[in-house]
């Protein structure tokens, strides 16, 4: 098959490897269509020290599983992999698994590449109302509900969004329809027109917001945060970057600010907003790339003004 590999100083071109080989509870799948999002750009510049096989947001039909009754089915995938046994994963959340490995971001190569192995237990059945284009950005948008099942308090608050990327524009759909009153902010006028054609409310924000929501993908995002919540307001950490960075926790100490860091969330709600039509996709998308042509896929996803490049491993 082919796949994307990344050996930790270049982003090496689609190129013939050994298939995977699936074990006892696994599925292997044929991907449709993989996402390129900030998490695999900041690999490419270290993130986790990860080698392999990038890419965690995919869809893809399967082609092997223990279950004849799953073979053909159109499926996405979790991206922890635990280990079953611990606490945590007993629990239900393998994504904390202290033993976890993870698809294209540590431990286990990801879905740029014409197939992948997944355990069965990750995987979830596509509805049928939904294609591989509005598919793909299921992982992306569980990240966004995960917000609504960490922060009991959505509905009627002012909440201010600060990042006009594929996430800062997901989030804020999923706030809004959960009942805040949204603003997102950004720097981009191509994103933030974006932003308006799937309904969201742009704007500068003032301070006094109740909750904030940092996923600029920049150092100085959480700064800018803390600046906008009011005294004991809340903000939601989305960033994650590889370059190391400094933060004055003083404002947080000082106004009583709630912090909570945010990732992975859970597939069903994602998938039953993408099937009801409540969450726009369509229009975050900017590009298509064949698996063949992955590398500039990638140049063209870390062009500022870009939103959501896909890579196609049918062409």
């Amino acid at each position: 098959m082919r796949a994307l590999c990344w050996g930790g100083t270049r982003l090496a071109p689609a190129r013939d490897v050994s298939d995977p080989v699936r074990g006892p509870g696994e599925a292997l799948v044929r991907v449709r269509l993989a996402g390129i999002c900030r998490t695999d750009l900041e690999i490419t510049r270290g993130y986790l020290g990860f080698r392999g096989t990038p890419g965690h947001e995919w869809t893809g039909r399967v082609v092997e599983a223990d279950d004849p009754d799953l073979v053909g089915a159109h499926v996405v995938g979790e991206i922890n992999l635990g280990c079953s046994a611990c606490p945590a994963c007993r629990a239900g959340l393998a994504r904390h698994c202290p033993r976890r490995r993870v698809l294209g971001i540590a431990g286990a190569d990801g879905a740029f590449a014409d197939l992948i192995v997944v355990p069965v237990g990750n995987l979830h059945r596509v509805p049928e109302a939904v294609g591989d284009r509005e598919a793909v950005f299921t992982e992306p948008l569980a990240a966004a509900f995960e917000i609504l099942d960490q922060v009991s308090t959505v509905a009627g608050a002012r909440a201010v969004v600060l990042g006009d990327g594929k996430l800062g524009l997901l989030v804020a759909q999923v706030l809004a329809r959960a009942g805040a009153e949204v603003l997102l902010a950004g720097h981009h006028e191509p994103k933030l027109a974006r932003a308006r054609q799937v309904g969201v409310r742009v704007g500068a924000p003032d301070p006094g917001a109740d909750l904030v929501v940092d996923a600029t993908g920049t150092p100085s995002g959480m700064a800018d945060a803390l600046r906008l919540v009011r005294p004991r307001g809340m903000v939601v950490l989305k960033t994650t970057i590889a370059a190391e960075h400094t933060l004055d926790l003083a404002p947080a100490v000082i106004n009583e600010v709630t912090i909570v860091d945010s990732r992975c969330g859970r597939f069903a709600p994602a998938l039953a907003a993408l099937a009801g039509g409540g969450i726009s996709v369509a229009p975050l998308i900017d590009a298509v790339y064949p698996l063949d042509d992955a590398v500039a896929a990638f140049a063209r996803a870390a062009a500022p003004g870009t939103l959501k490049v896909l890579v196609d491993a049918q062409d």
